[in-house]
């Protein structure tokens, strides 16, 4: 039998990659398209550990569910760290994903250095309050235009560090092993064992 775990999240596309991520685990991933009553949770945090607490707070107190949320930023060096808490609407609030893809190869252009890390912070709650935070990093750099097709959000300008390939030529299994994303719930899973049992 699985056991319920809600993502604080109606972004279909990480709702995929997390249920792809927790396939092989006795959990069944709902998120808050479930719960179209519950009102739009505000990112308003400084940083992306506090949005990811925000929304895994709000999310279990209006379900009762255990809730696990997350938040992640590009943090690129030439940028001073931007686009960073702000990277799922840096081109604006109504952008899409290909006009942020673009507005950083705009700001990037021609420029040397392009440095830059990818970091998820992963927060897990329940009705009585916040239980853990934990985080993923994966260093790269920034590409001078796209290349893959895979993935969404700045997959398909992001190499990572001494692979040679951005996550949008990877697929879904190779990225899932080594992503931020991926890396944060891995930190997560022996938690989430011990409260759900989540392994046989």
């Amino acid at each position: 039998m699985n056991i319920p775990l809600l993502l604080s999240s109606r972004n279909l596309d990480k709702v995929q990659e997390f249920r792809e991520i927790l396939q092989s685990y006795n959990i069944t991933l709902h998120s808050l398209l479930d719960f179209p009553d519950m009102q739009e949770i505000v990112e308003d945090a400084e940083t992306i550990h506090g949005n990811a607490i925000k929304k895994a707070l709000v999310g279990a107190h209006h379900t009762g569910m255990l809730c696990l949320a997350d938040d992640t930023g590009i943090f690129i060096d030439y940028l001073k760290g931007a686009p960073g808490v702000y990277s799922a609407r840096w081109a604006g609030e109504k952008c899409s994903y290909s006009d942020n893809r673009r507005k950083i190869l705009l700001q990037m252009d021609g420029v040397q250095q392009r440095t830059a890390k990818f970091e998820t912070a992963l927060a897990l709650a329940d009705h009585t309050g916040l239980i853990s935070v934990v985080s993923g990093v994966v260093k790269g750099s920034i590409t001078e235009y796209e290349r893959g097709t895979k993935g969404f959000g700045y997959d398909s300008i992001f190499e990572v560090e001494g692979m040679n390939l951005t996550y949008a030529e990877m697929n879904d299994q190779e990225k899932n092993r080594i992503s931020h994303r991926g890396l944060a719930i891995n930190e997560m899973l022996p938690i989430l064992n011990r409260i759900l049992k989540i392994q046989d």
